[in-house]
């Protein structure tokens, strides 16, 4: 992996990925000369025991700009300027013009219940130039560069203190995307966030009583069931999970425990990619066009973590339960955390294993 680091004009740092040697004549733009202030900060909720973030400079972030406006455009007009430089590489990875945490935060103003700076660090990963591609049509060769980039800024936010690194992508604007360009988003916090953090004890319990990780026995589980896999080789596995709570979720993840992207071998990488780039198409190839979701992967703690009991990876929760038909959020859900999945996981995966996809040129 060959990489760059760059200023923009507005101080936000850009940095660029490639698979081979990257001009080192390249120059970061910017939308502007000078970046808007942001100071968000977090209030405690107490009856949950959690922090919410305000970062009321957020309202005015780009909305579905017109089409010949593409910010995530690779581009030399200063006139016109965007957030990527013209040139060859393959990934980039900038500082978040409009983040939900900063390093910079400071001064949270008072409350009736506790507050604090909304420290934490924000960026923005563009997959690829290429505006009309998508994460999935990727040569599999550029889906394990990502997952490589990936560990490199998880070892960056390691570098800043803070505790944990979550990579996502956001697809279609079913589920808000307001940017259409193949992107996601890393959000690094100052702690581990309730939902994995609700995780992460129940994978410290379950090692403490066994002495592996909880979903590494999940995984053997499942390959040997073998109803629900969709992908599987030596090294990854792709499947949905008996326990989905939405319509065709699929997990991704290396079959032998690896906690975090820093600890993936290169065999692990290639096939976690192929892993990947098969449930994607999948997805596409599914109803014959571009099938939104959200993706989060999960890693180990940055601070805190307990050796063999975290297990890399990656859910994958679309927007549709049938064709034309929304997964959508309801009272049991949202209030009361109780999910209802109207379908079956068995049935679902079914579906998507009728789908046929080749990444044979990838290989």
């Amino acid at each position: 992996m060959f990489e760059i680091s760059l200023r923009k004009p507005d101080g936000r740092q850009l940095t660029l990925y490639s698979r081979r040697p990257i001009p080192a004549d390249l120059v970061a733009p910017s939308p502007s000369a000078t970046a808007a202030p942001v100071n968000p900060h977090f209030r405690w909720q107490p009856l949950r025991g959690e922090w919410v973030a305000y970062a009321g400079h957020r309202q005015a972030r780009t909305f579905l700009p017109p089409p010949d406006y593409n910010p995530l455009r690779a581009s030399n007009d200063p006139a016109a300027g965007t957030e990527l430089p013209a040139g060859d590489y393959d990934i980039a990875v900038f500082d978040n013009l409009f983040p939900a945490m900063s390093m910079s935060a400071h001064d949270a103003p008072a409350s009736i219940v506790p507050s604090s700076p909304g420290t934490g660090h924000c960026e923005v990963v563009v997959f690829t130039q290429d505006a009309q591609s998508s994460l999935g049509a990727l040569a599999r060769d550029h889906i394990e560069l990502l997952l490589e980039v990936w560990g490199s800024r998880t070892r960056e936010m390691r570098k800043r203190g803070l505790h944990y690194v979550l990579p996502f992508e956001n697809r279609g604007q079913e589920v808000g995307v307001t940017l259409h360009h193949p992107h996601g988003q890393i959000y690094a916090y100052p702690f581990v966030p309730p939902v994995p953090e609700r995780m992460h004890q129940r994978e410290r319990e379950h090692f403490a009583a066994n002495g592996r990780a909880m979903l590494a026995t999940l995984i053997e589980a499942e390959c040997e069931a073998g109803t629900r896999i969709l992908f599987k080789s030596d090294h990854a596995v792709a499947f949905v999970p008996a326990w989905a709570r939405y319509p065709y979720e699929v997990w991704v993840a290396p079959r032998a425990t690896a906690p975090d992207f820093e600890s993936l071998s290169p065999v692990q990488r290639t096939d976690l990619a192929r892993a990947l780039k098969t449930t994607l198409l999948k997805y596409d190839g599914l109803w014959g066009r571009s099938f939104p979701y959200i993706m989060a992967w999960y890693q180990a703690p940055l601070v805190g973590a307990t050796p063999g009991a975290h297990h890399l990876h990656a859910e994958l929760l679309p927007a549709y339960r049938m064709p034309g038909r929304l997964k959508y959020l309801a009272g049991t859900e949202i209030a009361a955390g109780m999910f209802t999945n109207d379908t079956l996981p068995e049935e679902k995966a079914r579906e998507l294993q009728a789908v046929e996809v080749s990444i044979e040129e990838d290989r």
